[in-house]
């Protein structure tokens, strides 16, 4: 016999794995014990399992004879794949003495019904054919380790509120269904569902019931999925579904069908019934969508439209020339825009708000202008409603902030008038930057009327008192641009402390023919005038329409009939600037 086979049966036979037992057995016995392991010693050949303390427990089996045996344990293992005898017995390897290292994890049914993941490892030693003969290792319970993966797993796959696919999941089910479509095997569809006024729903009854909500609807959504499809929570207050083997033609009753399952039953929460509507848009597949990307993109579109329209609306993606007309010039705007911004080519047009009385300026508007490369000045008109719906607003009235201030520097006779739109009132760098300037230079203040849509103080009315309140502490005048357009005129008046008031200039149009015009600037002209406060009339464009505004009692008067923009102010004319610190209104 070589010295291999002798250390093989050294080591892997009787003699040497008792001599083996001899020396090492105390220690191991109490290193298990101590971290609540259980180790065990396995004949292989007489099927036999010899089990360290502390095996009952580990296992929640009272009775260890009843594994006593290898065959009666693995009768109480749930192991996925090839058995424990298959993974050890049947092992490829070869033991060189010092035994072959295995390592098993699986579940054991214990005495109360329940499963519970153990680890198993050890090494095998062979016999004297080279075949495994004995085993010795130790077991461990993971249930705890193995709990906490299968939580990411599934975080990583479901929603944590409604036990829904994911966001990321859903997307990866939305490309399996485009790619099989793009394929030719089915037709699929995307729905985007969204719940209407959640916002209202927290407000009124808190977040808590919301959640309730979103849970109850995701429910019945599930209920009148197909097997197949896939559902999942898009964002906070949307689902997305993605219909497999669904025409464009069935899209229409999928989405009534839909929408009327949640829309004819109320949501029964821990405070209440609820009523509850949702909207949606949907795309067909792959016929309007090459990528997920895009057939996202374009049902979130059609949900914008659905939610356009009444609550409980959907609208199915159609392809419109017009529309990616517009969505091309909309982005062509962009980028000219934010060129422009960082060439330093945001300008701004001067054009006078002048006394009804005499005719002279009394202070200047600041309109934004844009200048291209080649020197041409564009109006505000061609990118300011682009930057409005692309978020970009903000930069464009910091600029403009700038420039305002750069003139009140430049020319110390004039006063300026600076309209900001409803998403600066809010934007806490615009504000602190000219407080700044206003505390850094004396007398700027006096110097600066502050205009805000009506249209902002209807829906921002809060955090406007405060914006009103802050600057008008500081020395500016607020005045109210486009005043009558949002019909709440008396309680903007009586809740903000403004000095001055803009008629909307949609009255002023064709005003010495209509008599609706006339009726609305007389009613506005008397509401501010109640409050001591005086008015401006805008668009004026004829010497009638200036006679019949004084008239009126109109105390300032603009539009292109006055004085159109100009990039440069006037040479110096007097002070500039309105009597009175209420901007009262100069004498007939």
């Amino acid at each position: 016999m070589d010295s291999k086979t002798q250390d093989a049966r050294r080591v892997g036979g009787t003699s040497g794995f008792n001599g083996y037992e001899a020396q090492t057995d105390d220690l191991l016995r109490g290193a298990v014990t101590a971290v609540g392991d259980a180790a065990y010693r396995w004949s292989i050949d007489d099927d036999r399992i010899d089990w360290g303390p502390g095996v009952g427990v580990l296992f929640g089996i009272s009775d260890i004879s009843a594994i006593a045996t290898h065959r009666d344990f693995t009768s109480r293992i749930a192991l996925e794949g090839p058995s424990r005898y298959e993974r050890i017995c049947l092992s490829r390897e070869g033991d060189a003495g010092q035994g072959v290292p295995y390592e098993l994890e699986y579940q054991i049914r214990d005495d109360f019904g329940g499963m519970r993941w153990i680890e198993d490892r050890g090494r095998w030693f062979a016999g004297e054919d080279g075949t495994p003969a004995h085993a010795i290792g130790v077991m461990r319970a993971i249930d705890e380790r193995h709990n906490r993966e299968a939580l990411l797993v599934r975080l990583s796959t479901y929603d944590e509120l409604t036990g829904l696919l994911n966001r990321v999941r859903l997307k990866e089910a939305l490309g399996e269904a485009l790619i099989a479509a793009q394929r030719g095997r089915q037709n699929s569809a995307f729905l985007l569902l969204a719940v209407d006024n959640l916002a209202l729903i927290n407000d009124a009854f808190g977040f808590d019931v919301a959640d309730e909500v979103i849970v109850c609807i995701g429910e019945r959504l599930t209920g009148l999925a197909r097997r197949g499809d896939s559902l999942g929570r898009y964002a906070g207050n949307k689902f997305g579904l993605v219909l497999n083997n669904c025409s464009e033609e069935r899209l229409s009753d999928v989405c009534e069908r839909l929408l009327a399952e949640v829309r004819d039953r109320v949501v029964v929460t821990a405070r209440g019934p609820v009523a509850v509507t949702v909207s949606a848009g949907s795309i067909a597949l792959p016929g309007h969508a090459s990528s997920v990307d895009q057939a996202l993109a374009r049902a979130e579109e059609a949900l914008v439209s659905a939610k356009q329209k009444l609550r409980n609306s959907h609208v199915i993606y159609a392809p419109s020339r017009e529309r990616e007309k517009t969505r091309l010039r909309n982005i062509n705007v962009a980028d000219e825009l934010i060129t422009a911004l960082n060439d330093r080519r945001i300008r701004i047009a001067y054009q006078p708000i002048v006394d009804a009385r005499t005719g002279e300026p009394a202070l200047h508007e600041c309109l934004v202008r844009m200048e291209r490369p080649d020197g041409t000045i564009v109006p505000a008109g061609h990118f300011v409603p682009v930057a409005e719906k692309l978020g970009l607003i903000g930069l464009l009235d910091y600029r403009v902030m700038e420039l305002a201030v750069d003139t009140l520097r430049e020319r110390g006779d004039v006063k300026l008038s600076l309209n900001i739109s409803g998403r600066t009132i809010g934007d806490r760098l615009w504000r602190d930057t000219l407080a700044a300037h206003l505390h850094a230079a004396p007398g700027f203040a006096e110097r600066l009327v502050i205009e805000i849509t009506e249209t902002v103080a209807i829906h921002e009315i809060g955090e406007l008192t405060e914006f009103v309140g802050g600057f008008r502490d500081l020395g500016c005048q607020i005045a109210i641009d486009d005043f009558g357009a949002g019909y709440t005129s008396f309680r903007n008046l009586k809740t903000l402390d403004v000095d001055l008031v803009k008629i909307d200039g949609s009255y002023v149009i064709d005003l010495v023919n209509n008599r609706d015009n006339q009726f609305f600037v007389r009613t506005l002209v008397d509401l501010a005038h109640n409050f001591n406060l005086p008015t401006v009339a805008e668009w004026v464009s004829n010497a009638e329409e200036v006679e019949m505004l004084r008239n009126l009692g109109v105390e300032y008067l603009q539009g292109f009939y006055l004085g159109e923009p100009a990039l440069a102010l006037p040479a110096a004319r007097g002070s500039g600037v309105i009597s009175s610190t209420r901007l009262r209104a100069a004498p007939a």
